[in-house]
């Protein structure tokens, strides 16, 4: 499709006075894409994409729990999404701050992950409860979101009020220039109905491409976007079936390729070029749900082999497959934890633990006496992969 039409695709600008400077504030046009998308090249990577969804989804004939590392891919997309941001945490950072221990990264680094993992949790519940995928949704979420940390002040909740931009110093000599506040509500349940339409027949993941790049040019929110654009995604994904469960860590990709990333997005918004944007998105679906389903037999694989060295314990195995147990959902824990969760005493749960740690499994990683911390090391070495924060 040449550039000519492809201009049809471009929003309008609304110039508006901001601190005192004259700006060109960008107004999407509604989705679907008008002219339609050229989805001809992009037929195979849909299938692509869709069948390792399917594989990843199907994760669960690989092992039966995916509820054992459920909790920590969604921790490890949390953390992710917010460094993509500039947070500096790493995931051992996050799994100490959930233990109530002292995190080694700011606590406001720390928070902003801690919300991302409560604000998809709360999307998923409402939505298994039935509720509609959709604005309130949304701003439930966003609330969530921004409970804590250096966001709680910035209206968590409520769209904006005010003009925002992005990129530059201030809005005269910014890289992008949101719709202006009045124009955000009627954008965003133009956005709700294009996720709920079928008269298009497109395909669910292309829908949760295009939602996306609407999300983050209106920009609804003073502070979150970014995040909770990410994390729509992969609740669309499940809300509409592909993913049973939020096993896709797509942030990984975006991430690895931020440049290009923010670099696909304008360009959506200056040329119309979707389908530049939607091969690139495509890409990111299909090796990162490859990834996580490889991943997902990996830890499934070591799970086994680990349980068997437990065989040699004895009369002391069945206390220490219960602390394993508790280790294959949490690799990082306090004995104190391992105890509550294993539903033993504290002596039990802290011998459990030596026993553990004497055939490999864990360590032990304070070097203190009390408050000891211990890690299942191998299992959070595979999580960690890719999780290192921006320089």
């Amino acid at each position: 499709m040449d550039q000519d039409s492809l201009s049809g695709r471009i929003g309008t600008y609304a110039t508006r006075s901001v601190a005192g400077e004259t700006v060109r504030a960008y107004v999407p046009k509604p989705l679907p894409p008008e002219p339609g998308l050229d989805l001809t090249g992009l037929s195979g990577l849909v299938s692509e994409a869709m069948y390792a969804l399917g594989r990843l989804d199907g994760v669960r004939s690989v092992a039966p729990d995916t509820s054992l590392f459920l909790y920590m891919y969604i921790r490890k997309e949390a953390l992710l999404s917010s460094q993509i941001e500039g947070t500096q945490s790493s995931l051992s950072d996050l799994l100490l701050y959930e233990e109530a221990e002292a995190p080694g990264a700011p606590v406001d680094d720390v928070e902003e992950v801690s919300t991302y993992v409560a604000a998809l949790n709360h999307g998923l519940e409402r939505l298994r409860s039935g509720f509609p995928f959709s604005v309130r949704l949304m701003r439930e979420m966003h609330a969530i979101l921004l409970a804590t940390g250096r966001g709680s002040t910035r209206q968590p909740g409520d769209f904006r009020r005010s003009q925002n931009w992005i990129g530059g110093t201030r809005p005269g000599n910014a890289l992008f220039v949101p719709p202006p506040p009045n124009l955000v509500e009627d954008l965003m349940r133009d956005l709700e109905r294009f996720l709920h339409e079928t008269e298009s027949g497109l395909p669910p993941v292309i829908k949760a491409g295009l939602a996306h790049v609407q999300f983050e040019t209106v920009h609804p929110f003073l502070d979150g976007n970014g995040r909770l654009g990410r994390l729509l995604v992969t609740l669309y994904l499940c809300e509409q079936g592909i993913l049973e469960e939020p096993l896709l860590y797509l942030s990984l990709y975006l991430k690895t390729h931020r440049t290009t990333y923010y670099r696909l997005l304008q360009e959506v918004r200056e040329h119309g070029r979707w389908e530049a944007w939607l091969e690139f998105f495509l890409t990111g679906v299909r090796d990162v749900a490859r990834q996580a389903h490889e991943a997902a037999r990996t830890i499934e694989a070591m799970f086994i082999a680990d349980a068997e060295k437990l065989t040699r314990l004895g009369r002391a195995a069945p206390t220490a497959r219960q602390i394993f147990r508790v280790l294959q959902t949490q690799p990082l824990v306090t004995i104190a934890t391992a105890a509550e969760r294993a539903g033993v005493s504290f002596p039990a749960a802290n011998t459990g633990l030596q026993n553990l740690e004497k055939h490999g499994i864990v360590s032990e990683v304070t070097g203190r006496t009390r408050g000891r911390v211990y890690v299942y090391t191998r299992y959070l070495g595979l999580l960690s992969e890719g999780t290192e924060p921006l320089a």
